[in-house]
C-alpha cells in the first residue's frame, strides 16, 4: 500500500510515542484495489488528548466525543481516531456513547463491512480479522458480524453497502442482502440529504444498474415513485423491456455524471401513471411533462441544490420532445437549453433509444446528426444568446426604449436572428430596433 509522505509521518509519530497507529477503513480497502483513497483515516490507540498534545499546532478537535482529532499534515487532513467500542444507536445514526480501548480488532469490529474493517500500519502489516481482504479477492460485500445488528445500528448503512456494491462492482453477500432488505424500512428515519448523498454515489457507480435490478425494493423505501416501474409491461412494439428494464439499460448507457444518471433514471417515472391500451398498443400520452412534475418532488425531498433540481427537471421534460434536423431548430434548441443542456440532452436521448428494442435504434443516427450540427454552430459562433447579439441594452437606451420594453425588444431581436430573418449585424439591428421604437412612440402618443 503506497502511503502518502504525510500520513507515514503521523503513523511515525504516533508510534515513537509509544501509541500504536493503523491507516483504516476506505483507505485501506481502496489502496489494496489499487485505487487511489479519496481520504485517510488514522485509528490510534493514543486518547485524543495525547493525540493533541503530540500535534499541537495543528491538530483540531473535531470530534472528540468519539474520540477524533482532525491533524494537518503537508497540506492533508488526516482524522485520528482512537480505538474504540460503541455503545446503544438510539437514533439509528451514531452511538450514544464510545468507549475508547486498546485493541484495534475491537475498533474494527465495530465497523460496517468486511472490506472497511481492515488497518495497516507504517510497515505495511495487515490486520484484518473478517477476512476483509479475501472478500475484496471474491468482490464480496459482507457485514461484520451479524448484518442486522450493523443495519440497526446505523440505517445509513443499508445504502451505502448498495453504493458500494454499485461503485466497485461487488456481489452483495446473502445473509447481508437478506439483511438489506428486510432493514430497508429503517431508511424512513435517515435524514433526506444522506440519502441523497448515497443515491447520487450509488447512480454514478459503474454497477449502479445491476445494484438496482437486484434491490428495487430498497431503492424503492427511499423514492417510492420507482416501484410501479418494476415490471410494467410497455405492450409497444418500441420497447422489448418493461419500464424498469428500459430504465436500467438506458442508465447503463449514459456517462456517469450525477445530472445525467439522475435524468434517466426518472425520465420514465410517470409512466405508469400515463399508461393507456388501445388495439395498437400501450401509449404514455403526457408522460414528460408528468415526469418533469414528480422529478421535481422528488429531488426537493431529497434536498437538491436548485440549480441541480433544475437541470434535471429540464432534461426529464425534454426528453421524448423532437428536434428537427435543422439548422433553425437547433439554434432554437440552443436558445432555450444552453449548449450544456443541449449537450446533455442528447446524451439522454442516445441512452434512451439504446434502452429501447434494437429495430427502433437507428434514430441514434438522428442524435448523431443533432450533436454535429451543434458543435458546427458553436464552432461559427453563431449567435443563440443575448450575450453574443451584437446590440444591448445601451443601444435600446439610445433608441428612446424604457423599463421592459429593453429587454422584449432583445428578445425579438434574438429570435428574428435564430430563426434567420436576420443577420447579426449590429447595423441591421438596429434598423429593425428603430421600428419598434418608432412603433412603440406612436402607440403611446395615440393613447395619450
Amino acid at each position: 500500500m503506497n502511503i502518502p509522505e504525510p500520513v507515514k509521518r503521523i503513523l511515525k509519530a504516533l508510534e515513537e510515542h509509544g501509541h500504536e497507529a493503523h491507516c483504516v477503513g476506505g483507505c485501506v480497502r481502496d489502496s489494496l484495489l489499487g485505487r487511489e483513497p479519496g481520504d485517510w483515516d488514522v485509528a490510534t490507540s493514543a486518547l485524543p488528548e495525547e493525540t493533541m498534545a503530540l500535534f499541537s499546532g495543528r491538530a483540531a478537535p473535531t470530534g472528540l466525543r468519539h474520540g477524533t482529532v482532525t491533524v494537518r499534515e503537508g497540506g492533508l487532513s488526516v482524522e485520528v481516531t482512537t480505538f474504540r467500542t460503541d455503545g446503544k444507536y438510539t437514533d439509528r445514526r451514531r452511538p450514544d456513547t464510545v468507549a475508547f480501548t486498546r485493541s484495534l480488532r475491537d475498533d474494527l469490529s465495530r465497523r460496517d463491512f468486511t472490506v472497511n474493517a481492515m488497518g495497516m500500519d507504517l510497515r505495511g502489516t495487515l490486520t484484518d480479522p473478517f477476512g476483509g481482504r479475501e472478500d475484496l479477492r471474491n468482490k464480496l460485500l459482507r457485514c461484520v458480524g451479524l448484518p442486522e445488528e450493523r443495519f440497526q445500528e446505523d440505517a445509513l448503512r443499508i445504502l451505502r453497502g448498495l453504493r458500494l456494491a454499485a461503485v466497485l462492482d461487488f456481489s452483495v453477500e446473502e445473509e447481508t442482502a437478506r439483511a438489506l432488505r428486510a432493514c430497508r424500512k429503517l431508511l424512513c428515519d435517515v435524514a433526506a440529504e444522506r440519502i441523497q448523498i448515497e443515491l447520487t454515489k450509488l447512480l454514478c457507480g459503474p454497477a449502479a444498474a445491476e445494484v438496482l435490478r437486484e434491490f428495487p425494493e430498497v431503492a424503492g423505501t427511499v423514492v417510492p415513485e420507482l416501484l410501479p416501474m418494476v415490471g410494467f409491461d410497455q405492450h409497444s412494439r418500441y420497447h422489448c423491456y418493461d419500464v424498469w428494464e428500459h430504465t436500467l439499460h438506458a442508465l447503463s448507457e449514459v456517462p456517469a455524471e450525477p445530472i445525467l444518471r439522475w435524468a434517466v433514471l426518472l425520465h420514465d417515472v410517470a409512466k405508469p401513471r400515463c399508461y393507456t391500451r388501445d388495439e395498437r398498443g400501450g401509449h404514455f400520452y403526457g408522460h414528460p411533462t408528468v415526469s418533469a412534475e414528480m422529478t421535481d418532488a422528488i429531488l426537493r425531498r431529497l434536498k437538491f441544490d436548485n440549480a441541480t433540481r433544475e437541470a434535471v427537471v429540464t432534461l426529464v421534460l425534454w426528453h421524448d420532445r423532437e428536434i428537427p434536423r435543422t439548422e433553425k431548430s437547433i439554434r432554437r434548441a440552443l436558445r432555450k437549453l444552453g449548449a450544456e443542456r443541449l449537450r446533455q440532452l442528447t446524451e439522454v436521448k442516445r441512452a434512451d433509444n439504446l434502452g429501447q428494442a434494437p429495430a427502433y435504434r437507428a434514430r441514434l443516427k438522428d442524435v448523431e446528426q443533432i450533436q454535429r450540427m451543434m458543435e458546427d454552430l458553436l464552432a461559427r459562433d453563431e449567435c443563440v444568446s443575448l450575450r453574443q447579439l451584437a446590440v444591448n441594452g445601451q443601444d435600446m437606451l439610445a433608441l428612446g426604449l424604457r423599463g421592459s420594453e429593453i429587454g422584449a425588444a432583445l428578445e425579438e431581436l434574438l429570435s428574428a436572428v435564430v430563426d434567420g430573418d436576420l443577420p447579426n449585424q449590429r447595423s441591421a439591428l438596429l434598423h429593425a430596433a428603430e421600428g419598434r421604437a418608432d412603433r412603440q412612440k406612436e402607440t403611446k402618443h395615440q393613447n395619450f
